[in-house]
């Protein structure tokens, strides 16, 4: 995630647990579009989600760090360290059944790619995209920023692929590049879209650091034609037993280029430079007055500055929201 001083400034209150991190039936349709696929419109017929295991998405860091070490450190972009990272991830993603393609792009610091992912099936004019940078600073591996975005993503497609759902929407995986020099990849991305693709997308969901060592639970909250997305991430979070915070990242990362484009979007995060609060140490244990990452952008983020509890519970979050999300509509009215 790009660097800044903005942190999260409310708290979600009173939201009743949901019984089981379930997905449901088909929304019904309106005249003036499908409705959100949030779990009060849904019939009572579920497929369960998945259990992500936080041992297979640190197996995905592991292959991150082992790139970063041999390629001077690094997976920044213009570095062979990046071009390595989507080569592995290319290589999964291919293995697992998806259609992907490399999408090239110039910056100041060399050429850089992002990599796109569709799993065949499924409605592609209401298309569910999840998404999350690949890149690291030039500083250090990029472990938890964003490794643990990209490895949470990886595992999870290969999950879905394997249990095959069946979902009503089509879905996407992206992995970005030169997020760290300006959100340049996914910039790059949606302005290469023609109206019609871009109104295909119902939905971009970011993740962006799912493992800081001292983390916080956030939820975004900047983008007011998506408060169903954030509502079902909050409620998914309550139904994990996790209270989670809303925050405003303020365009620091990859959703923004959709926002602007009038795409719904949503997405989680567990903290980078700033402080934990005392209230928040409170609520989700850790050190108040600490950084919620002391690695953040920094060579010491490696397989050490992780807490793994925190990505094993954003992993399972994110699964849930992506298997009830493609059980139906979610374009926004």
């Amino acid at each position: 995630m790009r660097s800044s001083s903005t942190r999260a400034t409310s708290l979600r209150a009173g939201l009743a647990g949901l019984a089981s991190i379930s997905v449901l039936a088909v929304a019904t349709a309106t005249a003036a579009g499908p409705a959100v696929a949030t779990p009060a419109d849904h019939a009572t017929s579920e497929v369960a989600a998945p259990d992500i295991n936080v041992d297979d998405v640190v197996a995905h860091l592991e292959e991150l760090q082992s790139i970063a070490d041999a390629n001077g450190g690094n997976r920044n972009t213009g570095e062979p360290g990046y071009q390595a990272s989507v080569d592995y991830v290319q290589t999964k993603l291919d293995a697992a059944g998806y259609e992907t393609r490399i999408q090239e792009f110039e910056t100041a610091q060399g050429t850089s790619y992002n990599l796109i992912a569709d799993l065949p099936g499924g409605d592609e004019a209401s298309t569910v995209m999840l998404g999350g940078h690949l890149d690291s600073v030039g500083a250090g591996p990029g472990i938890n920023d964003n490794g643990t975005g990209s490895a949470a993503l990886i595992e999870i497609a290969e999950t879905y692929a394997a249990q095959n759902p069946d979902g009503a929407q089509h879905v996407r995986f992206a992995f970005w590049g030169a997020e760290e020099l300006g959100l340049l990849g996914s910039t790059h991305y949606v302005e290469s879209l023609s109206s019609d693709e871009a109104s295909q997308i119902s939905a971009y969901a970011n993740f962006d650091m799912l493992g800081s060592p001292n983390p916080g639970y956030f939820v975004y909250d900047d983008d007011p034609s998506a408060t169903d997305l954030r509502d079902d991430l909050t409620e998914l979070y309550t139904a994990a037993g996790t209270e989670s915070a809303y925050v405003d990242v303020d365009g620091r990362s990859d959703h923004a280029a959709f926002m602007q484009a009038g795409i719904p979007t949503a997405g989680t995060f567990s903290g980078a430079e700033e402080l934990k609060t005392k209230a928040e140490a409170e609520m989700w244990g850790g050190e108040a007055g600490a950084a919620y990452d002391p690695c953040y952008h920094s060579a010491c983020d490696t397989m050490d500055n992780l807490d793994t509890e925190a990505l094993d519970v954003n992993a399972d979050v994110i699964a849930a929201a992506l298997w009830q999300w493609t059980a139906g509509s979610t374009k926004s009215q």
